[in-house]
């Protein structure tokens, strides 16, 4: 696989140096595991639709639009509270 530059603000380039190091790693395996690892928008909303689906085919459980949108709000004003903000 061929490498590729990325420009970032040298602050980032050394925070993520620093988590990579502590791991072990260099900033090059560190970024390669990352893409590997984290989701983008579509595979997140897969995945989302197949635990809907796995929910409703346990327990019946199928949450219409605006039920989910309260639990959503539930959610993050609880992290927010875990958080600290």
């Amino acid at each position: 696989m061929a490498d590729a530059n990325v420009r970032i603000p040298e602050e980032a380039r050394n925070r993520l140096a620093a988590v990579a190091a502590a791991e072990g790693m260099s900033l090059r395996a560190y970024l390669a595991r990352l893409a590997e690892t984290v989701l983008t928008p579509e595979e997140r909303a897969e995945q989302a639709e197949r635990a809907r689906e796995v929910l409703s085919d346990w327990n019946g459980y199928a949450p219409g639009a605006a039920e989910e949108k309260d639990l959503d709000a539930e959610l993050d004003a609880r992290l927010r509270q875990a958080a600290g903000r």
